[in-house]
């Protein structure tokens, strides 16, 4: 058993288990590297920001989405924090019981229900955004800004190729 632990390492044994397949191993390592580095930045914010706050991920992720938002209804959230409705359900339960999101049924039609930010929940995210977007900062320091620029252009191109529909 190989012990995997560098993203070196992971590549040379992806290429050792399966190089007798037809495979264009260029795009298996930089999806692999997305891969990587998203969970590495959300390990560490985690660790350093949202775990002190006692705060999961996906709970901040729904809480930013509804703060930007200034409010949104739970299909919307949900979509815009790539998790189910199910899923969103038991977080809201949870940052309801926190005091930091409220649901309110939707003036206009009463089925639909709208999360919001409750003035506890405003403050949690203007406490800890800066300190998520100061890891942001730290984490692609050591690139230059065209760099940085480049970066998010591509990235920006990966997810508009996956979100245009196939012809």
């Amino acid at each position: 058993m190989t012990d995997l632990h560098t993203l070196a390492q992971t590549e040379r044994a992806m290429q050792d288990r399966v190089c007798e397949l037809e495979l264009d191993f260029g795009a298996a390592h930089a999806v692999s590297s997305i891969y990587r580095a998203a969970n590495a930045v959300r390990g560490h914010v985690t660790a350093e920001v949202l775990r002190p706050a006692d705060i999961t991920w996906t709970g901040f992720v729904v809480m930013w989405v509804v703060w930007i938002a200034d409010g949104l209804e739970t299909r919307r959230a949900a979509e815009a924090a790539a998790i189910s409705k199910a899923t969103l359900t038991g977080v809201v339960k949870t940052l309801e019981a926190r005091g930091w999101i409220t649901k309110s049924g939707r003036e206009d039609d009463r089925r639909l229900v709208e999360l919001h930010l409750t003035a506890s929940g405003k403050a949690l995210m203007e406490e800890l955004y800066p300190r998520f977007n100061a890891i942001e900062s730290r984490v692609v320091k050591t690139l230059s800004v065209g760099r940085q620029r480049a970066m998010t252009k591509s990235l920006r191109e990966i997810v508009t190729a996956i979100e245009e529909p196939v012809q």
